[in-house]
């Protein structure tokens, strides 16, 4: 049985071309707009088309045809969409303007902070959709998009009572608790925390919430992504570069993990497997509202693969995969451990060569297709308690030559996932993975 049947994603070179064509457009057309291009590419080793939100051309029989041909459909009036490949949507309208481009930003207001400029913000402050006209030159504007869960063009108006209840959903997710003392309490916590959250804000937001939490914590224990991060702010433009948020879990908790998500509106993508000698695979997940995809990665038996195993209670195996033990020494991704990586979109080599000079080095890629490219940063060794190793050694789980490695180096962490993906590509790799998978186990030293 193939579990991923519903899930071919295919290049789409041709409609990536049509987008392609726009942009460059409106590069010639408006000096801001190239002069933001020059800025990403050179300050941050991203390219302008990685930020897209959507792209404006007028509502012509021509345009329509061009869209229909390279397989875009109409998602709302007026607003065109690709279901089969990631690339930003597209905006027929009825002005005469040659083009536009509506960019994602984290904040608007750091955004025109950087460049010191004073424009106005449509939308409510903290609401779930802002945007900015920044620029109009010869007929190319340049509009930038404020997102925190919701998917329209339309900037949202809420009131203040709206606006305070996600400045405490996001106060009360960053405060749960992840001491480790008792993980299944406080798995039992995080359900019921987001089950009051989606009460209190609405599915989507609390899903965007939970994200953007899970960045600040994974973000204060990885100084790659703070490096990165920092080069990004200094134009204004935080994480919406972001492609994927990747979360370890122990089998324990995978299935009260896919539950959480699935109440935060994501469902369930492809199905992931190394190989039969990597002993893992991963659930991928999507919320197509926020625009936001999860890799649940777990320790699987080969067998394991042929069933649904995000619905399935997963027993304890003899031995722990490289996912499993990464749990075990740092608790899981959505309670101590923080997620295992951010990925997000870079230009593949420019950033290597960027990080490099800054002092961070990246592991061999484990993507190096035309396509799509995909390397992790090297691994930080995070310190392991001592609770945790004595547990592994009591259970037979690690030897004790690992464990006096643990106890004295530590074990690999997190990292920050440099990604290239080209001609719409929506999918990920599904082959030689072991290899990557085999050098982020912490037993790899041995």
């Amino acid at each position: 049985m193939n579990v991923n049947l519903g899930f071919q994603w295919e290049r789409q070179p041709q409609a990536e071309q049509f987008i392609l064509e726009i942009l460059q457009c409106a590069i010639e057309e408006s000096p801001r707009i190239a002069t933001l291009s020059d800025d990403l590419y050179h300050q941050t080793n991203t390219r302008l088309f990685d930020w897209l939100d959507y792209v404006e051309i007028p509502n012509s029989k021509k345009n329509i045809e061009e869209l229909t041909k390279t397989g875009f459909v109409e998602w709302q009036h007026g607003l065109y969409f690709h279901p089969g490949a990631q690339l930003p949507r597209v905006l027929l309208s009825p002005a005469q303007k040659k083009v536009g481009v509506g960019i994602s930003v984290d904040s608007i207001a750091s955004f025109l902070m950087v460049r010191g400029e004073n424009r106005l913000i449509m939308g409510s402050e903290f609401g779930n959709i802002r945007t900015c006209n920044f620029s109009i030159e010869n007929d190319a504007s340049l509009t930038l998009i404020e997102r925190k869960g919701a998917h329209s063009i339309q900037p949202t108006c809420e009131d203040e009572s709206t606006i305070y209840g996600y400045r405490h959903a996001l106060e009360q997710w960053l405060i749960r608790p992840r001491t480790s003392i008792d993980e299944d309490q406080e798995m039992i916590q995080t359900l019921d925390l987001a089950k009051k959250l989606v009460d209190t804000i609405g599915r989507d937001r609390t899903a965007w919430t939970v994200l953007e939490g899970e960045r600040q914590y994974w973000q204060a224990r990885n100084t790659a992504g703070q490096i990165q991060k920092n080069r990004q702010d200094r134009l204004g433009m935080g994480w919406a570069n972001h492609d994927h948020h990747t979360f370890r879990s122990s089998r324990r908790h995978f299935k009260q993990l896919v539950e959480l998500f699935q109440l935060l509106g994501f469902h369930c993508r492809e199905k992931f497997y190394a190989g039969d000698e990597a002993g893992w695979g991963a659930q991928v997940m999507e919320n197509p509202e926020c625009r936001l995809v999860l890799f649940l990665d777990v320790d699987l038996a080969p067998h394991e693969i042929v069933q649904d195993f995000s619905k399935e209670t997963l027993p304890e195996l003899n031995k722990l995969g490289t996912v499993g033990l990464w749990c075990a020494l740092h608790g899981d991704s959505i309670l101590k451990g923080g997620m295992h990586h951010l990925e997000a979109q870079f230009m593949f080599d420019e950033l290597k060569e960027g990080l490099s000079d800054l002092g961070i080095k990246m592991m061999h890629p484990f993507s190096s297709f035309p396509y799509l490219k995909q390397a992790f940063t090297v691994g930080e060794q995070w310190p392991v308690a001592p609770q945790r190793i004595k547990t592994l050694l009591e259970k037979g789980r690690i030897t004790p030559e690992q464990g006096e490695h643990f106890l004295a180096q530590g074990a690999i962490g997190s990292h920050l996932e440099n990604l290239q993906r080209r001609e719409g590509y929506k999918g990920f790799n599904q082959k030689n993975v072991s290899i990557i998978i085999k050098e982020t186990d912490p037993r790899h030293f041995s």
